[in-house]
């Protein structure tokens, strides 16, 4: 098992940045797809921005251009560098570790709040 813990949330005006980290207990580097997901009260889980192992992204249509994700597998981490934020990017942010050998994990999440 992996136990995944995110940081790095907080209250940011519009137009400003944040960078989410992911910090997992074990290796990472066995886990297919490392991504970031984001929930609103009320609303599904959506996927934000994912990475393989090999490097290959993806991201939702609208973080394109200002969100980046990245991971360290040495260091057991990934991240999303956000800029450009929007008050529709306030959400709680869950990092999630996927593999068919392993399994799927998540993190607690962790609250992005963006003012206008």
């Amino acid at each position: 098992q992996v136990q995944l813990v995110e940081s790095g949330g907080g209250l940011v005006q519009a137009g400003g940045s944040l960078r989410l980290s992911c910090a997992a207990s074990g290796s990472i580097s066995s886990f297919y797809v490392m991504g970031w997901y984001r929930q609103v009260p009320g609303q599904q889980r959506e996927l934000v921005a994912a990475i393989t192992t090999s490097g290959d992204t993806v991201y939702a249509d609208s973080v394109k251009g200002r969100f980046t994700i990245s991971r360290d597998n040495a260091k057991s981490t990934v991240s999303v560098q956000m800029n450009s934020l929007k008050p529709e990017d306030t959400a709680v942010y869950y990092c999630n570790a996927a593999s068919t050998q392993w399994g799927n994990y998540w993190g607690q999440g962790t609250q992005v709040t963006v003012s206008s």
